[in-house]
């Protein structure tokens, strides 16, 4: 498989764009990839890492295969890195913010990519064969999956937290997403849940 990877260039550092980096976990295990190569970075986050300076063609094949080996990948080009930029702002903000949002996705991803969110939209379309609404549907829905799960959260609480108007339009985009309600998915022994970068 070829190294894939994306660089942009900023006036202090470079940063390196990087698929499938979905939890706290994949932070951590990147910077031990990092320190391990002896490769200096100011900041790793889900999807991009900042370094403070530049690597040498030898440094970023090795640091390719391993990240590779870890299930990482780097992007080649910038409408792949849109891509996982777009999908790693969903993931962060329906599975590991505390807080509900103030605006909506469209607005959301628009400051946060820096792009319009029509031109993201049809990218977004484009290339993964779904809309990036139906996107964010499906990591919302994985999302109650998980709280139904635990069992500590009432399904109105639920609704509130991933941005629903009420538990009974989650309980129908549940079921359409599905094939059954939450609490037909709650009597299950063995919920299924999906991993999040298998989207």
């Amino acid at each position: 498989m070829n190294e894939l990877y994306f660089w942009r260039e900023t006036m202090e550092t470079k940063s390196i764009h990087i698929k499938n980096m979905v939890c706290p976990r994949c932070i951590s295990a990147v910077e031990g990839i990092l320190q391990e190569q002896g490769i200096g970075y100011s900041e790793v986050k889900l999807g991009e890492v900042n370094l403070t300076k530049s690597i040498s063609e030898e440094q970023k094949q090795r640091l390719s295969k391993s990240l590779m080996s870890q299930g990482f990948e780097l992007l080649e080009n910038e409408k792949s890195s849109l891509i996982a930029q777009i999908k790693t702002a969903v993931i962060a903000q329906v599975h590991h913010s505390k807080e509900p949002m103030k605006e909506n996705f469209s607005s959301y991803l628009s400051k946060r990519l820096h792009h319009e969110y029509t031109a993201l939209s049809k990218l977004f379309s484009s290339v993964e064969g779904i809309t990036i609404e139906k996107y964010i549907t499906a990591q919302k829905i994985e999302k109650a999956k998980e709280l139904l799960y635990y069992d500590e959260m009432s399904l109105a609480e639920i609704a509130f937290q991933l941005d629903y108007s009420s538990s009974a339009y989650l309980s129908s985009q549940f079921k359409k997403e599905t094939g059954m309600t939450p609490s037909e998915f709650k009597k299950q022994s063995d919920p299924k849940r999906r991993n999040l970068d298998s989207f």
